[in-house]
């Protein structure tokens, strides 16, 4: 018996006629000798309707303080991860109205287990034994994305777009041939087709080029999906929601390095505006300085980048130059205030009018010249670069937000990833 995991996010499962059509596509997938579970999303808009009640009830916005986080998150959790139970309820509706055998799960009935991080929970364990015997026996599982359950019984949420890492750790689980995930996108592209018209759906892309990719700016998957999915080698498909079956849709296929016969040296461009460029000016040139400095940071949680480093014009001082998403600036900041005295730092700037390009794929591992282009195609638009910063398959830089889009543009078809 194979096994399918399909997700749907909130924009497909918005109303009940796409509801309707998500039943058809999952109809469309039984066959003999294939149990299928789909994993959903609340409805649009429906968790941002429950986070507000629950803040609002919290005092937030009110004349009442908001209470510790410690007091908050765990009802938090139960709150926000109701609009998921809806779903299910509905879809198995919609399935059974097809004559498709059809339930819902909750995540205590599986059980799946997390750990008791509330609002930003981590799988810790999926239990396959009865949901897995169920979809043997030809009955569609529908279960709520999103949330687990602790140790003791409590409700978690896996924070925003935790439906995909629940998708994937559910098809690890049952050992699924591959977990598909429709979004309100075709596939994975070469860059965003918003930007560039000539951006090219990709037929595959390996786990680690589409880690960057997401953890770089690509909205398509979560990272922490990719980052399982990498782990436990789940192949996943990234196709529309939006066609009806029988409709050609075949999407993206997100798999391991091997699968893909012809590696581009450059898969992709992506961005992010979300960044915030910090420099700290005339720090004490001391051994572990630098430790100091990024180990508050990383106490505070603040995820840095981009890190240079280079010579004061004073004798025994050094500059640091870091960058962080733009959300941490503040908190960034005042931590380095804190320890102003014992870095000895003379000046700290903030600029966060920045964006981060990067260029990524596979075939840099064993192709020269790619930085060059990089740069040679910024220097011809006039993007100057502030930051840079490398891994093994994947270039990054720092610009001036403004010129975004025309480093996008120009990135694209410096490495001729324009469709012909």
């Amino acid at each position: 018996m194979s096994r399918l995991v399909m997700k749907f996010g909130g924009t497909s499962v918005g109303d009940v006629d796409r509801i309707g059509r998500v039943a058809r596509l999952v109809a469309s997938e039984l066959k003999p000798g294939r149990g299928v579970a789909v994993v959903v999303s609340a409805m649009s808009g429906e968790t941002d309707r429950l986070v507000g009640l629950a803040r609002g009830a919290a005092g937030e916005g009110g004349n009442t303080p908001v209470m510790a986080a410690k007091d908050f998150n765990d009802e938090y959790d139960v709150v926000v991860s109701a609009g998921e139970q809806v779903t299910t309820g509905l879809l198995a509706l919609a399935l059974r109205r097809l004559g498709v055998p059809a339930r819902s799960w909750q995540n205590w009935q599986i059980p799946f287990r997390t750990d008791a991080a509330h609002s930003k929970a981590r799988v810790a364990d999926v239990v396959e034994r009865e949901i897995g015997a169920s979809m043997d026996e030809g009955v569609v599982a529908v279960v709520p994305g999103f949330q687990g359950i602790t140790e003791d019984n409590r409700i978690t949420t896996l924070g925003r777009g935790g439906s995909d890492t629940s998708a994937v750790a559910l098809a690890a689980a049952l050992n699924a041939e591959r977990c598909d995930i429709y979004t309100d996108v075709d596939g994975v592209y070469t860059t965003d087709p918003r930007i560039v018209s000539k951006a090219r759906r990709l037929e595959k892309i390996s786990y680690e080029e589409m880690l960057e990719m997401a953890s770089l700016g690509a909205k398509v998957l979560q990272t922490r999906s990719v980052e399982l999915a990498f782990a436990k080698r789940v192949p996943v498909r990234v196709l529309s929601s939006f066609v009806e079956p029988g409709v050609p849709n075949p999407g993206t296929l997100v798999c391991p390095e091997d699968q893909i016969v012809e590696k581009q040296v450059v898969s992709g461009v992506a961005y992010s505006r979300d960044e915030a460029k910090i420099t700290l000016l005339g720090v004490n040139d001391d051994i572990g300085s630098a430790a100091e400095i990024f180990g508050r940071l990383a106490d505070a949680n603040v995820n840095v980048d981009m890190i240079v480093q280079t010579e004061a014009r004073q004798s025994g001082k050094r500059n640091f130059v870091f960058t962080c998403p733009d959300r941490d600036a503040p908190r960034a900041v005042e931590t380095i205030e804190a320890a102003r005295d014992k870095i000895g730092v003379e000046e700290i700037h903030t600029r966060r009018d920045v964006a981060k390009v990067s260029v990524i794929g596979i075939g840099m591992r064993s192709q020269v010249g790619v930085a060059r282009t990089m740069f040679s195609a910024l220097a011809q638009k006039g993007v100057s670069i502030e930051a840079i910063a490398t891994s093994e398959i994947k270039i990054s830089v720092l610009i001036d937000a403004a010129y975004t889009e025309l480093a996008v543009r120009a990135l694209h078809t410096a490495y001729g990833l324009d469709a012909v």
